[in-house]
């Protein structure tokens, strides 16, 4: 069964730490409750959500993404970029430990679990203001014994790799190409969002469906015009925090 490791939200999640977008008022018991229907749509697309404690001092940790990925062969605990948020891990390392052996990310290297995506053996970091290129190196050296190729990628105005670009099945990206040079996925079958919807890009495919929000219905259409089939959730408050569907849990297959 696909496991789905998820976090409560913290109370202190109106402090959150922001990038690129202007600090808006967040309601925190909206938060809740549309983490809570996240939590939900996992569930019924047949995943065992597990739902950590919320940590009281930590505002972010309800994006746990950023914290780790996963591997069939190992979990890498990252190194997030916000001070802040590096805390973050120490919660993290015994749930993913009974799933994955464990590979750590450390000093000098930086890296934020969005900034991650992986396509088959072809692993992209996102290098921006949380994630750099000590951290590419760093799991060059570790994850050759797998089999995989680490490559960096520049970004242009957004906090995560997969903010700009997301995998929407084995040949099919979900991307915004201007904030990542869409020439790093040669090969694939690329959805571009709509100009209008630049926060389009984040998707998260579980078990046949795409969970999508629904604050992005041009760009949804161009998936379902594909033949995707869409489950939606309404995330507006967790986006005023910069996060999105895949940010808030660490999927294990």
């Amino acid at each position: 069964m696909t496991v789905a490791i998820t976090r409560r939200v913290s109370p202190r999640f109106t402090e959150c730490e922001l990038t690129h977008i202007e600090r808006i008022p967040i309601d925190l018991e909206i938060a809740r409750a549309q983490h809570a229907e996240y939590l939900k749509t996992l569930e019924q697309l047949g995943c065992e959500v597990i739902e950590l404690p919320e940590e009281p001092d930590l505002p972010d940790s309800v994006f746990v993404e950023d914290t780790a990925f996963i591997l069939p062969e190992v979990a890498v605990i990252t190194r997030p970029g916000a001070d802040s948020r590096k805390p973050e891990i120490e919660t993290i390392i015994p749930a993913l430990a009974p799933y994955r052996l464990l590979v750590h990310v450390s000093a000098p290297a930086a890296l934020d679990g969005g900034d991650v995506l992986v396509l088959g053996k072809k692993i992209y970091i996102g290098l921006s203001t949380r994630s750099n290129m000590e951290a590419v190196e760093q799991l060059n050296c570790t994850l050759e014994q797998y089999g995989y190729t680490v490559v960096g990628a520049l970004l242009t105005d957004c906090l995560h790799l997969k903010t700009a670009v997301t995998r929407v099945d084995d040949s099919t990206l979900l991307i915004n190409p201007s904030w990542v040079d869409s020439s790093h996925f040669q090969g694939y079958d690329l959805i571009e969002v709509d100009a209008s919807e630049p926060f389009a890009a984040n998707c998260l495919p579980i078990q046949g469906k795409v969970i999508y929000p629904t604050a992005f219905p041009k760009t949804q259409k161009r998936l379902t015009q594909r033949g995707y089939d869409v489950a939606n959730v309404n995330l507006s408050e967790l986006a005023k925090a910069e996060g999105a569907v895949t940010c808030c849990s660490l999927i294990v297959e």
